[in-house]
């Protein structure tokens, strides 16, 4: 059932404007028996101590993110996308998995404590090693480091012998009304997981237990002809969920699929004032450009209140510590205090999964990774440095950067924010930093489409990806695989599929001279 809402609100100038207006146009409403909506505090940010910024301080942020007209030299802090917490380039797989350059003594020692619980292998209970027992019955990995390699993108299978651990497919129905979701917000497509599959379906299994499915995939080639005379093809993937093991999906059944995203400036990602994204937003394209990015809004569990959706192909997790725990339960099994069910990810249709033992302990609440265990992780994901950048003075480069904004890539790709000024020693605070997103939703193409809605996103709609470090992508991870399900086997590729509103820069790219061509690639690659 698709349920929609067209705000009347435009693209303001100022944040405050922004969410004062979203404040207005959203409403919540419950079960029979509804909550009492809670108000939509845009720039409240409930999950960071923040300090109110100063009108000094809005003014030195307008003047230091107003985008140069010089395009011959490099600008000025541009080398450090991760403002202070950025880190030398390394040459080698580690290059992702680098602590924030300014993290104190302390935070190190919580960063390598939490390094080693994101690597850590979990096994099936009972085990003897207690603190790592929990894995399953059902899961896509046995730990974070098998999605995320290096802390680095996942792929997709390459040849029979190739498993897809760090890829797996998301699976939903149309719920019969929003009466269905228990916290339903307005502008929400009412969707519920599958009643024998659940959200995702896990193609592991521990013995005694059989795997949910086997993930198949299909290319077939499609030639573009570039500018130029070159040519390039794309893979169209076709995914099916094979050797189902309980059962026929169901009917009505959306399938997506996804690959693990890198891993880094996840907590800079987090601390960007909610209205400094708001403010880009315009879903009705008032000032008439082709772009109408709009927010996700999720429910945050852990603040009990819609929040702005941040993290995810589509957004749907408000916060780096619910985006954490959801991978746990959903990705390992691994039962926490936000998703405290032992069986994992299984549903009451899966009756032997229910039953099995889970290695839930007693004296850490009954869970198999209890809250400091989870916000030490977190932490770990939030402060993975982002990498320098590389080449800034390289002519080409410079010349693919004049491309990369003349070609209106920057529209979505949004290329900088100062962060909150945040208290308590976040490392995270008051930074100028440039991860090339605007963290909204929008219409990608028929070409991209997955045709399953989540949450305020639609079936063609995926929020903008960051681009820091995406350079780096064959350094850490050994391939060259982009977009949600890694079809795209480079940049140039990835380029070609964007669609929907990213229609216009896409031809731009297909017709432009080639060697401006080359320059945008370049520059990407220097990123």
């Amino acid at each position: 059932m698709h349920i929609s809402m067209r705000p009347e609100w435009m693209k303001p100038s100022n944040g405050i404007v922004a969410a004062v207006a979203l404040a207005a146009a959203l409403t919540l409403a419950g079960k029979a028996g509804a909550i009492d909506p809670p108000p939509w505090a845009g720039l409240e940010d409930p999950h960071l101590n923040v300090v109110p910024r100063t009108d000094a301080e809005r003014e030195r942020i307008a003047a230091v993110t107003a985008p140069p007209g010089d395009f011959s030299a490099p600008w000025p802090f541009e080398e450090n996308p991760g403002g202070a917490q950025t880190v030398r380039a390394r040459d080698t797989a580690d290059a992702f998995s680098q602590p924030a350059a300014n993290l104190s003594f302390e935070q190190e020692l919580d960063f390598r404590v939490g390094n080693g619980m994101f690597r850590r292998l979990w096994v099936s209970p009972p085990a003897s090693t207690i603190a790592s027992d929990g894995l399953g019955p059902l899961y896509n990995a046995r730990s974070c480091q098998r999605c995320h390699l290096k802390d680095g993108r996942g792929h997709p299978p390459e040849g029979p012998k190739d498993g897809a651990v760090s890829m797996f497919l998301r699976i939903s129905v149309p719920a019969p009304d929003a009466d269905a979701i228990e916290r339903y917000i307005a502008g929400t497509h009412a969707t519920a997981p599958d009643p024998v599959y659940g959200g995702q379906l896990q193609d592991f299994s521990l013995p005694g237990h059989t795997p949910e499915y086997r993930l198949d995939i299909r290319y077939d080639e499609v030639e573009v002809k570039l500018s130029g005379g070159e040519v390039a093809t794309l893979r169209r993937p076709t995914y099916t969920a094979a050797d189902l093991g309980y059962g026929p999906l169901h009917p009505g059944a959306m399938l997506s699929p996804r690959v693990a995203p890198q891993m880094i400036g996840m907590g800079l990602l987090e601390a960007i004032p909610t209205g400094d994204i708001l403010a880009w937003a315009d879903p009705d394209d008032t000032d008439g450009d082709g772009i109408s990015g709009h927010p996700q809004i999720v429910w945050s569990t852990v603040h009990d209140r819609p929040m702005l959706g941040r993290f995810g192909h589509k957004a749907g997790n408000p916060t780096v510590l619910e985006q954490t725990a959801e991978a746990f339960a959903g990705d390992i099994g691994i039962s926490n205090p936000l998703h405290p069910a032992g069986s994992g990810e299984c549903t009451a249709a899966q009756t032997a999964c229910i039953a099995a033992l889970d290695g839930g302990d007693p004296e850490h609440g009954g869970v198999e990774i209890d809250r400091t265990g989870l916000d030490l992780v977190a932490f770990y994901s939030r402060t993975l440095a982002v990498p320098a950048r590389r080449d800034l003075d390289d002519p080409e480069v410079l010349r693919g950067r004049e491309v990369f904004y003349g070609t209106g890539c920057t529209a979505c790709h949004r290329p900088t924010y100062v962060t909150h000024r945040l208290e308590g020693g976040d490392p995270a605070s008051f930074q100028l930093i440039w991860p090339y997103t605007d963290l909204l939703l929008h219409d990608m193409g028929d070409g991209l489409a997955d045709n399953r809605p989540e949450g305020r996103a639609n079936g063609r709609e995926w929020r903008t990806a960051p681009l820091w470090g995406i350079g780096l992508t064959q350094t850490v991870s050994g391939h060259s695989f982009f977009l949600h399900d890694g079809r795209a086997r480079s940049l140039l590729e990835a380029v070609l599929w964007h669609g929907g509103e990213a229609q216009a820069a896409r031809d731009t790219v297909v017709d432009m001279p080639p060697e401006d061509r080359a320059a945008l690639i370049r520059y990407l690659e220097s990123l």
